[in-house]
């Protein structure tokens, strides 16, 4: 028995499989995408096509958007052919994409005017988790809407918590984004101070992860790093985003962010080496750089 029809917009790297997740789940799907091969992609799965996002709206009465920024997910909402053109009266907007929080505040308000409730639920996990269903989702705003729409969000993630008003899920997720990144740059330092001290860092990963240094952040990409791999994963161009977010954020409301203000300097000096599509695991290329010396494992 299929069960409600929702609307899921922006079918990227993660909302591809977050998406085809929940049309395994038994969901039917209206889907739109500027990228018309994703669409396709998810009609041959079983979704059903919209050609605006208006049209999702139009179509269902619980909408999901995943997208890259704050100015992406308000033209989407208010521009346009956009989804405030066609939501109905009661209808829940979910914006999975992690951007600045006050976006979220504004746009709950200019929702709520026009009778939507608009919840703001950013993921962490990555595409590895995204495809896996196992994200973790931290959710702001009215705790009716959020019942309404938690069985849907644990079909993309193993943990789904409320965490406040709206903005809330967004200043989670920037939390996460903060401890992420500071993660990878001390695995960083680490690997490189044991590479050039003629130390296999293969065997210093296995040596510390079951220990107090160990983190699921250390499990998913020292592995990758000594293989090389950079391939996204989660685009250092992507975490500099969420770190700009988190410094504006943090700035309007005076707290001091020192460490964060540095990886983010770390991850626009990778930008500018023309790495800012590499894997934020690729943050390692800017102590290698430094050292003179390449974290390499593979056989």
């Amino acid at each position: 028995m299929m069960k409600k029809e929702i609307g899921f917009i922006g079918l990227g790297i993660m909302g591809k499989p977050m998406s085809k997740n929940l049309l395994k789940a038994g969901y039917s799907l209206v889907v739109y995408d500027i990228n018309t091969n994703a669409v396709e992609e998810l009609v041959k799965a079983g979704a059903l096509e919209a050609k605006s996002a208006k049209e999702v709206a139009q179509r269902t009465d619980i909408i999901l958007t995943m997208l890259p920024n704050s100015p992406h997910v308000k033209e989407v909402v208010l521009g346009k052919d956009g989804v405030l053109e066609g939501a109905k009266h009661g209808c829940i907007l979910v914006d999975m994409s992690s951007i600045a929080p006050k976006v979220s505040q504004e746009l709950f308000n200019i929702c709520k005017e026009k009778g939507v409730v608009l919840l703001d639920a950013p993921v962490s996990g990555g595409e590895p988790k995204a495809i896996s269903a196992t994200l973790s989702i931290m959710v702001g705003g009215p705790e009716d809407a959020f019942e309404s729409v938690k069985e849907i969000l644990h079909k993309m993630g193993t943990s789904v918590v409320l965490v406040g008003e709206i903005g809330s899920g967004n200043v989670t997720k920037l939390a996460n984004q903060m401890i992420v990144a500071l993660n990878i740059a001390a695995m960083s330092e680490a690997l490189v101070l044991a590479a050039k001290a003629g130390v296999d860092p293969e065997r210093v990963y296995q040596a510390i992860r079951g220990g107090l240094a160990g983190s699921t952040v250390l499990d998913a990409k020292a592995p990758m790093v000594m293989q090389r791999n950079f391939n996204p994963g989660f685009r250092i161009e992507l975490h500099i985003k969420d770190l700009i977010n988190a410094l504006d954020t943090a700035h309007e409301i005076g707290v001091p962010v020192p460490l964060t203000a540095q990886i983010l300097e770390i991850m626009q000096a990778l930008k500018a080496d023309g790495k800012a599509g590499n894997d934020h695991g690729g943050v390692i290329q800017f102590y290698e750089k430094l050292a003179h010396v390449e974290v390499d494992c593979r056989e």
